[in-house]
């Protein structure tokens, strides 16, 4: 008998210290659960920080145009303003866009 009680003691300590270690395992698993926690909440308050829509860079512009065909742009409709008011007719219409077209 007198062995069994220095077995149980042993068996009793080291419990203990077993319970001790995965105890601090545990812990460690906590403060790096939260670290991680903590590094998603950092990059969602940075989301929200930034704009929630950005346009496209095209979109926002208007198609671009060369000074040539801006200018050949403004002679048609002052011609189809001209044509809709009936200063010309639809043969002296057609002939000066082809002239205009013509000359890009």
């Amino acid at each position: 008998m007198m062995r069994r009680r220095p077995l149980r003691r042993a068996a009793v300590v080291g419990g203990v210290a077993a319970a001790a270690h995965h105890a601090g395992r545990r812990s460690a698993q906590a403060q790096a659960a939260e670290q991680e926690q903590d590094a998603q909440l950092a990059e969602l308050q940075a989301q929200q920080a930034q704009p929630q829509y950005l346009p496209p860079p095209d979109a926002a512009a208007p198609p671009a145009r060369d000074a040539g065909s801006s200018d050949m742009v403004t002679q048609l409709e002052s011609l189809k303003k001209l044509l809709d008011e009936g200063v010309l007719t639809e043969q002296e219409f057609d002939t000066q866009k082809q002239k205009i077209l013509a000359s890009s």
